[in-house]
Formats: structure tokens, sequence, C-alpha cells
């Protein structure tokens, strides 16, 4: 197993810093996570975390608009972002003499990004924001499968309630004061995690690190989640969202509650996933692809969330003319047969994650990832040199007990998609 060494440092404006060298191939990563993603968005604000991700593009005091990724590609490198339920994270991966790019870059956008705000950059990015959702959700056939799902699963009150992207409403509504204040809330080095890794050289980096991103100001305390996080462990029944759409073929959705991604518990989760899905030996593939044919592809996948509760999601795509009922009836009896799963399918499971991690820690982008995951969530980088463990850990008498506990009909968001006729 690949063992990842780290040091942690914490500068005086509280900003944690992960340090992950390895001189193997002369490229750095630099990343950085802000704990900050859709669940600390309150009513009437939905969107704000994806809509400020576009925002850190349009320039900084230092850097005209757009000057971001320009001045990295022409590093040689490369640059990107992303919003999820719980966080914010930024990224480059450079050829490493270039180190120092971007850091400048991330500190001047961290210290120095309201003095580049204006009401046009605004309006600017909700268009491209408003124009994404038309073209990833609602004019994409499923698109709209993950904002049903969230609304099934979790309550109206719960910080996972809405989805990431957020609504057209509040985007429109969104205002230069707005993001101005969700900036100065959530924006903060006390907030945040940065982590370089690759080739580099300890003392050197922690400087620059220090020169970049020391005399940025401490921001408050960011504030509790809003609404009622925690939430039974369960759903109680079966609920579910039928929808005739014009989409390509029947499908079948659904979504359980499961302990959240800081419990150990997960582990299991995760490899009871793999039991179902992972591979075309899965019992999904295997069963409804290959041998019933009721179904041309399925996917499950556990989200790895902190907030109450989690959820592992399964779906089944079928042909032309599957009915509905014998789709979700085929799906589901295979998620109950996880009741007798055996010692060998749980091995093969924690053996394809074991692979899939040890080929991502192979990307210094990816291990920076994981890093700045673990410090933001966890405060416990270290995590990451002990998941195969805890992954081997999990015993199929486990997944059996998790399967009954978390899979049954007491534990169902369901949504189904019917092609409308004539589409």
């Amino acid at each position: 197993m690949l063992r990842v060494p780290w040091e942690r440092h914490v500068l005086e404006n509280g900003l944690r810093v992960i340090l992950a060298p390895d001189t193997a191939v002369p490229v750095v990563a630099v990343n950085l996570w802000y704990g900050v993603g859709s669940r600390n968005e309150g009513a009437g604000k939905t969107g704000f975390a994806h809509l400020f991700e576009h925002m850190m593009f349009q320039g900084s005091a230092h850097v005209p608009k757009n000057r971001h990724f320009e001045l990295v590609e022409r590093a040689g490198g490369s640059s990107n972002a992303t919003t999820w339920f719980d966080r914010t994270n930024y990224y480059e991966t450079l050829p490493s003499h270039h180190l120092e790019l971007g850091l400048w870059l991330e500190a001047d956008r961290m210290g120095w990004m309201l003095d580049a705000m204006t009401a046009d950059k605004l309006e600017n990015q909700r268009e491209v924001v408003k124009n994404e959702r038309r073209q990833r959700y609602d004019n994409q056939p499923y698109g709209d499968w993950d904002e049903r799902l969230q609304a099934l699963a979790y309550p109206a009150t719960h910080p996972y309630h809405h989805p990431v992207i957020g609504s057209m409403a509040d985007i429109d509504g969104a205002t230069l004061e707005d993001v101005s204040a969700f900036f100065r809330t959530f924006y903060v080095p006390n907030n945040a995690v940065l982590t370089i890794a690759g080739d580099f050289h300890g003392e050197a980096a922690l400087e620059a690190v220090r020169r970049y991103f020391g005399e940025i100001e401490r921001g408050s305390p960011v504030p509790p989640l809003p609404g009622e996080p925690e939430l039974p462990p369960v759903l109680g029944a079966t609920v579910r969202d039928d929808v005739v759409s014009r989409v390509p073929l029947p499908r079948v959705i659904a979504a359980f509650r499961i302990p959240s991604y800081a419990s150990d518990d997960f582990y299991t989760a995760e490899v009871a996933q793999g039991v179902l899905g992972t591979g075309r030996a899965s019992r999904l593939y295997r069963r409804l692809v290959r041998e019933r044919r009721v179904a041309k592809d399925v996917v499950t996948y556990a989200y790895p969330i902190l907030t109450g509760a989690s959820m592992m999601v399964v779906w089944a795509t079928g042909y032309p003319g599957t009915s509905l009922e014998s789709l979700e009836g085929a799906l589901f009896e295979e998620v109950e047969s996880l009741s007798g799963v055996t010692d060998a399918e749980v091995a093969r499971a924690v053996a394809l994650a074991e692979t899939d991690l040890v080929r991502s820690l192979e990307r210094v982008g990816d291990r920076a990832d994981i890093l700045s995951m673990l410090e933001l969530y966890f405060g416990d980088p270290e995590r990451l040199n002990r998941e195969v463990d805890r992954m081997r850990a999990v015993t199929a008498a486990q997944v059996r007990e998790f399967a009954g506990r978390y899979l049954g009909s007491d534990n169902r968001a369901v949504v189904t998609y019917l092609p409308e006729e004539g589409a």
C-alpha cells in the first residue's frame, strides 16, 4: 500500500497548511478547500456557493478577469474548481518550478477578491450559472434526478434538501451585497485548508505560503448551519416521485439514508455499494444486465457527505418498452439479496476500492484533494493512510446487518422516469 507522508502547519490567521512532498515527478499540486457548500445556504439563498465558485475566476485585485486560467495554462498547468454539499475547492497542477504562481493566484483571490467584484461581473456569471442549470438540469434528459431525489430523502428544513446549483429564483435574486457578504463570511483563512503535494522543498514552500497568505486577516467564526441538520436515520417509508418526461428510456433511481461520512459505518456502506454495482461482476450488473437483460446499465454510489445522514443511490436504466414495475422489482430484489452476501463478494469489493484509491494517490492532484478533504472534515489527514485498513476490516456479516437496517422498504426514496408517448 502506498503511504503518503505529510506534515501540518497552522498560520496565525487560522489557515491550515498540509505539505505532502514527493519528488518523483517535477509536478506540484496546489489545492484549497473552503468549508462552504450548498448546506450553508439559507432560505432564499440557494445556489450561492456554486455562484461564488464562478465569481472566484472573475479576477481579484492584482489578477484581471479571466487571467487566472490563462496564467496557469501559459505555465503548462491546469486549474479548476468544484462545489458540493459540504465544501468548495479550487486547485492547480503545475510544473514544480511554478509553485509560487499557484500560491499567489489563490492568495490574491482569498485576500483581495472584493476589491475587484462588480455588478457587471455578477450579472455575467449569474447568466452563466442559469444557463448551466438549463443545460444540465432543466433541459437534459433525467437532468433533475438529484434535485428530485434530495427533496424526497431530506425534509425541507434540512440543509441537503435543495440542489447544489440552487433555484433560478434565488440565483436571479442574488445581489452584489449578498455575494460580498457571502465572501466575507466563508472565504476566510480560518475556514480553509491549503494542501501542496508533489515536487517541492518543505521549508521553502512553507515560507512562500506565509509570504502570500500570512497577511490575510482571520475572519469571524463561521455561523452554524441553517435549518435542522439532524434527522432520523431512516425515512420510515417508501416515498416516490414518478415522472413522465422526454427521456429516451425508463429509469428507476433510489436513495437510502445511510450513516454520514463521519461514521465508521460509512465504510460498510461503501463496501455494500461496491458489491451491488462496482464492475461487471457486481450483483446488479451480472443479474440485471447480463442474465435477466432487464437493464442496459446500472449505477451505485455512496455519497461522502457529513450532515445528519448521507445517502446511497442505486439506479437501473431499462430498454425500450421495459415496464417500470418489472425494472423496479428486479432492482430491489437484488438490493435485498445483500442479506446473503458472501465473504468472496466483500473481498472483491474491497480489492476494487483499494485499487481505485491507490490509482488516485498516484496523481498529485488527487492526493492533494484527499488530504485537503480529510483535514477540513476531520482535522486528520492521517486517515488517508488508514483508509485501506478500515475498508479491509468490513465483514460480510456487517454488510448483511447494514442491508437489513438501511436498504429495506422503510427507507427508500424512489424517482422513476417513463418516456412520454412520442418522445
